[in-house]
């Protein structure tokens, strides 16, 4: 209970800093937007090739050589997007916690400024993510918990490397590099306050499940549409959210790692519960 405890206080006290800012609620809608409109063109690429090669089997459209290519480089457009704009959730993060003022304009103009470290950074953990996915693929059972263990270390590891990268301008290796460092040289909860901020997710998302099952269940086709329509609302609402407490809880767990001070807002957050010197 005491780590459950720990994670609410982190996450209410990562949305008092958010409400100052709720225009920042916006960097995971353009995300999402923007990832929407790679997914609808690879839909179209690939029925345009299965079009066009109709009258070839079942097995030479499933290995269309140039297909998979495009899949691999809109992953890494995908990544791309995803670490471009946690990048200026950073951004709009470290402005507020350091006393500024952050707009939509000046977090994505700093995450430009970036690029140059993002950008690399987007197409590493993209490779990992797709190295360890095929891998879990074609693994057994036991081949799969490796692969789901390794998966949750690589994010741990990694998980201030945007960070560094957008307050600290470094490059992606050095950004990597510094994280793992901060892991190695502390100790505490972070790994539980992470799976807390998850759990969060979830708890918010069951009144959705529930009256989108209860609409169903009335068996009405009008009623059944409302309730899939209100659930997926509501889900989207808490996605964003949490994507936006997260990088928060990121950029104010790395300001604290690294000076050894909690950051403007965190002054009475358990930060030192969650990030404990050695």
């Amino acid at each position: 209970m005491g780590r459950l405890s720990n994670t609410w206080s982190l996450a209410k006290v990562s949305w008092s800093v958010l409400k100052k800012d709720r225009e920042l609620l916006w960097m995971p809608v353009l995300s999402f937007l923007a990832s929407a409109v790679v997914i609808v063109v690879v839909i179209g690429l690939t029925f345009v090739t299965l079009s066009t090669e109709s009258t070839h089997d079942q097995t030479t459209m499933e290995f269309n050589p140039a297909m998979i290519v495009v899949y691999v480089l809109a992953a890494m457009v995908l990544g791309v997007i995803a670490v471009f704009f946690n990048g200026a959730l950073v951004a709009g993060a470290h402005e507020r916690l350091t006393g500024g003022d952050p707009t939509v304009r000046s977090a994505i103009g700093r995450a430009f400024a970036r690029i140059g470290g993002l950008v690399p950074w987007a197409i590493i953990t993209t490779t990992v993510g797709l190295v360890l996915q095929a891998l879990r693929d074609r693994a057994g059972w036991l081949g799969r918990i490796v692969t789901h263990m390794l998966e949750m270390a690589w994010e741990v590891v990694t998980f201030l490397t945007v960070p560094a990268i957008v307050i600290d301008n470094v490059g992606a290796i050095e950004g990597l590099k510094r994280s793992a460092s901060l892991l190695r040289n502390t100790w505490g909860e972070n790994i539980a306050a992470r799976v807390g901020f998850g759990l969060l997710g979830f708890v918010l998302i069951i009144p959705a499940a529930v009256v989108a099952g209860l609409f169903i269940a009335s068996g009405w086709t009008v009623l059944m549409a409302i309730g899939i329509i209100a659930a997926a609302a509501w889900v989207a609402v808490v996605m964003v959210v949490l994507t936006a407490l997260n990088a928060v809880f990121q950029t104010a767990l790395y300001l604290y790692a690294t000076t050894g001070m909690p950051p403007t807002g965190f002054e009475q957050a358990p930060l030192e519960q969650t990030f404990v010197h050695k």
